[in-house]
Order: structure tokens, then C-alpha cells, then sequence
């Protein structure tokens, strides 16, 4: 019988589609949208803020302090049990559960947003911090939903289509983040109102993916309320058992279930080392990218780059490479595995920051600045993709929201709390940049450390997913 001359054998001789024809998968469209406007906050309140306080004249310490508004993204998994269980009035009813919830989360961020436009920061930064936790707030909530809709839609047994969707939606984020962050800069230097008119731009953005969630976006298929009520069965079993009142067992069912269940289920699997050593590792995997990351854009400015020249490297280029090295990033971790991926990556993370120290000691070149743009893309793509299929793996399909917040939020921790330091560092190094990127390439270090001892472990847990071959 002939062999399809699409499909290749891979290593234990069963016939697979090449990993490009995932990418023809409709479901990876939705994904992308919804990736977009994931990363569309961070156009709001990531570097288009920090340079519209750097152009009011706040200090670094102060762009610092204010950004790190973004520490609620580390704090979403104490509400994240409510998107799983939790039927929004009317919304739901009619979405869905994870488009309602998207949608409610939307709002929020239009509104924000919109709210921004509004506000001179030289007049006060109290309001300024209100309406960006707001923003955060409803970006927050709506990271919940937008990865649960994604493991639900192409689930963990679909393990070469997970992998595609990691890179589609890590693609979709850099789109959202980038695009109309340059667009936002190129704005505020060019046009009437200045960051005013920007904020106003981003919030007609945020409108129509509003429009497009509403209208386009089909609700995933799953069996997640039929297993959770029979877990909830389980439990008011359990506490009849004991004599308590019908409506308090009741209620402690739905507690249980709701808030305390999904992180027992995953320790259960996983093992209480394990736990503690995946989190430790989630935490430290990306610190050095986020402190570098929160002060990029102060970098640029007072190295002497224009408005217009960062959005064209740092959003426009950026924007393009990043995309393709996410797409060229997913088949890389699927051919590889993820434990490659990521020690691989780790490393050429840091060493794409030893960049940005030899920017600091030349000066503005152009050049030097967009070979650094682009380096850092491709380390930050490498990682992305291998990070967000490495969580999506270890998280259940019955607690989707819950658990994969879970781990999302151990890693923004370092993207958003401690690199609330990060600002404060550079003051302390003197405005010495180049010290300051040195030490941020040495930050990756103990996670790598920590995934080499656990290796292991992760390979038990996960397969071939995790390891092409088993680890030595």
C-alpha cells in the first residue's frame, strides 16, 4: 500500500503529518486572535507607559514603582477558580462560560484604556495608578479565560497541536503587544494630543477585538462541568458522611471544589517536591528578561533614540521577527522536545542582554540597536513558545483556569513584581546600563540549575513531550 508522501515517520515508526500542516488547523485562527489580545495590555501599560512617564518627567524609580501596577497579573490565580465554576448572569448564558468571561474582561480593559487617554500624569500619578490597575485588573482576568479557552479547544491529547498553539498564541501576543504599541508611539510623537491621541488609538483597538470575541469566536467543547459536578457529588458524599446540614455541606462542596480542589488535584499528580520545584522554576525561569524588559524602552529614550525610531526597530521590526521566530520556534521545541527548548533558550536569553550592555557602552547606533531587537527577539520567541507549552502540558482539563493561573502567575511574578526593582537597580548602579544588562544575563542561572536537577522527574510526568529521547 502506498504511504502518503505528506506524512513522515518519527521515531518509533508511526506515521505523522508534517508540523507545518498543523498551522492549517481553523482552530489555530481563534487562538491567535484571542493570543492578540492577550498581549494587547502590555501596548497599554508596558512601554508605551513607561515612556509617557519618562516624558512627563517622572524619575526611573517612580516609572519603576508605578509599573509594577503589573503585579496583579501574579495575583490572578486567587480568582481564577471563579472563571471555571462561576456563570456570569446573561453573559454566559449566552457566550459561553470562557467568552463570557473574556468579554466581561474586555470591557474592562476598553474602559481603562479609554480612561488613560483622560489623565496628565504631571498633575498627580495617584489617578494614573488607579486607572492602570484597572487596566491590569481586566488584562488579568481576561489571561485567565484566554488560556483555558486554548488548552480546551486543542487539549494536551492532541500533544503536536498543543505545541502549535503555544507558538500561535505566544505569535498573537507579540502581534498585540507590538503592533499597536508602535503604532502608539508613532502617534504620540507625530500627531495633535500626543500620548493623549495614542491612548485613544489603543482604546478603538481594544473595541474591536471586543467586536470580533462577540461576533467570530465559537465556544470550546468540553466535559469540564459534567467531571466537576461529579466531584462535587463526591465531596457532599463525603461530608453527609459526618452528619452536616444539607446546605452547609452544600456549600463547603462548592467551595472545595471551586477554590481548593484544583491546586489538591495538582499537587496530588505532581507530588509535593515536584510542585515546589516546577513553581520554583516558573519564578525564576524569566527574571532576567523582565527586568530588562521593564526598562528597554526608558533605555532607548535616554541612549537618544527618537519616538519614531523605536517604533520602527522595537515595534515594527519587532513585530515581524518576533512573529516568525515564534512559528520557527514551535517546530524547533517539537522537534527537540521541551527540556531543550528551554535550557537552550535560557541560555541565548541571557546572552541576547550582553547586547544591550554593548549598546550602552557605544551609544546610539541604529545598526547596533535593531541586531539587538532582533536577537532578543528570537531568544524571547525560543523561550516563549517552549515556556507556554511546558505549563500547558502540566495542566489538567478539568481545572483548566485554575490551574494554569496558577502557574502563569508564578511567572509573572518576576515579569511584574520584582522587576518592580528594576528601575531602582539602574539608579543604583549609578545609570550605569551596561552593569545593569550584565547582571540581568546572570539572572537565568539557578532556573536552569533547578530544570537540569528535575529533568528527570519531568520526563516520568510528561514523555516524549518533554524529552525527544529519554534524558541521560
Amino acid at each position: 500500500m502506498p504511504i502518503d508522501s505528506a506524512k513522515v515517520e518519527d521515531a518509533n515508526g508511526k506515521l505523522r503529518e508534517p508540523f507545518w500542516k498543523l498551522f492549517a488547523d481553523r482552530r489555530l485562527i481563534y487562538i491567535f486572535i484571542l493570543g492578540f489580545a492577550s498581549g494587547f495590555p502590555w501596548a497599554v501599560i508596558g512601554n508605551a507607559f513607561s515612556v509617557w512617564l519618562s516624558d512627563a518627567g517622572l524619575t526611573r524609580t517612580s516609572i519603576g514603582v508605578l509599573g509594577s501596577v503589573t503585579m496583579i497579573f501574579a495575583l490572578n490565580f486567587t480568582w481564577a477558580p471563579l472563571l471555571d465554576r462561576v456563570k456570569l448572569p446573561w453573559l454566559c448564558a449566552r457566550f459561553g462560560q470562557r467568552r463570557g468571561w473574556i468579554l466581561l474582561a474586555q470591557a474592562g480593559v476598553f474602559l481603562g484604556t479609554l480612561a488613560m487617554a483622560a489623565i496628565d500624569p504631571t498633575v498627580g500619578v495617584t489617578a494614573v495608578a488607579l486607572v492602570a490597575a484597572f487596566v491590569v485588573f481586566g488584562a488579568a482576568t481576561q489571561d485567565v479565560g484566554i488560556d483555558a479557552y486554548r488548552i480546551e479547544t486543542i487539549p494536551a491529547s492532541e500533544p503536536r497541536g498543543m505545541a502549535a498553539a503555544a507558538a500561535v498564541t505566544a505569535a498573537g501576543w507579540w502581534t498585540g503587544a507590538g503592533l499597536p504599541g508602535a503604532g502608539a508611539f508613532w502617534l504620540a510623537g507625530t500627531a495633535p494630543g500626543g500620548w493623549s491621541t495614542a491612548f485613544h488609538f489603543l482604546a478603538l483597538v481594544m473595541a474591536l477585538l471586543v467586536i470580533v470575541t462577540l461576533l467570530f469566536l465559537p465556544e470550546p467543547e468540553s466535559d469540564r462541568e459534567a467531571q466537576q459536578a461529579a466531584d462535587e457529588a463526591r465531596v457532599r458524599e463525603a461530608l453527609s458522611k459526618r452528619r452536616r446540614p444539607g446546605r452547609i455541606s452544600t456549600v463547603v462542596a462548592w467551595f472545595t471544589v471551586t477554590a481548593i480542589l484544583p491546586f489538591a488535584e495538582f499537587v496530588r499528580r505532581n507530588g509535593i517536591k515536584l510542585t515546589i520545584s516546577i513553581l520554583g522554576f516558573i519564578v525564576l525561569f524569566k527574571i532576567g528578561e523582565a527586568f530588562m524588559g521593564r526598562m528597554a524602552a526608558v533605555f532607548y529614550r535616554e541612549l537618544g533614540f527618537s519616538h519614531q525610531e523605536i517604533a520602527l526597530v522595537s515595534g515594527v521590526m519587532g513585530w515581524f521577527t518576533m512573529t516568525l521566530f515564534m512559528l520557527l520556534s514551535g517546530v524547533i521545541n517539537v522537534r527537540m522536545g521541551i527540556f531543550k527548548g528551554l535550557l537552550i533558550s535560557g541560555v541565548a536569553m541571557a546572552l541576547a542582554n550582553l547586547v544591550y550592555s554593548v549598546m550602552a557602552l557605544v551609544g546610539p547606533n541604529m545598526a547596533l540597536f535593531a541586531f539587538a531587537v532582533v536577537a532578543d527577539n528570537f531568544t524571547t520567541a525560543f523561550s516563549t513558545v517552549a515556556f507556554v507549552a511546558f505549563i500547558s502540558f502540566l495542566t489538567s482539563q478539568v481545572y483548566t483556569a485554575s490551574q494554569y493561573a496558577v502557574m502563569a502567575s508564578m511567572g509573572n511574578l518576576s515579569r511584574t513584581s520584582l522587576a518592580a526593582a528594576s528601575g531602582w537597580m539602574v539608579d543604583m548602579l549609578a545609570g550605569s546600563w551596561a552593569m545593569f544588562f550584565f547582571i540581568t544575563t546572570i539572572m537565568v542561572t539557578p532556573s536552569l540549575v533547578l530544570l537540569w536537577w528535575i529533568r528527570h522527574q519531568l520526563y516520568d510526568r510528561l514523555g516524549e513531550v518533554f524529552y525527544a529521547r529519554q534524558p541521560g
